[in-house]
């Protein structure tokens, strides 16, 4: 019989590790990063967060003509990502322009980037 090599050969925890991270793990605030980790695995919302972390801002209809995408659906990803507290909108007269909410989101964003060509070029 083969062993599952990610499994223990026993089932034992701690009990101190397991008291102290389990209130955290179930806190409102991963709750939320979930949340936020979901909207941001949509690979058209992802290319929008994207490119917002590279331009201080661009209204609706760059984001619908950057994704290929019509400007409400643009607009909808758009509103979701607002939503989730990644990005703001400002109405300037008849166009509405979107950017990142903090810089938090850039980060996040960059840090994503740096990681996966990491791992791209680690795999090569």
């Amino acid at each position: 019989m083969v062993q599952d090599k990610e499994t223990c050969d026993i089932f034992q925890f701690d009990e101190e590790k397991v008291g102290r991270l389990k209130p955290l793990v179930e806190s409102e605030d991963l709750k939320t990063v979930s949340g936020m980790f979901k909207v941001l695995s949509d690979e058209t919302r992802l290319k929008i967060i994207y490119c917002l972390s590279q331009e201080e801002r661009l209204c609706v209809c760059d984001v619908a003509h950057i994704i290929g995408a019509s400007t409400a659906t643009a607009s909808h990803h758009l509103r979701q990502l607002r939503k989730m507290g990644l990005a703001k909108s400002k109405k300037e007269g008849k166009l509405n322009f979107y950017s990142l909410d903090d810089e938090h989101v850039n980060t996040l964003i960059t840090i994503g980037v740096i990681h996966a060509r990491e791992v791209k070029d680690r795999d090569e």
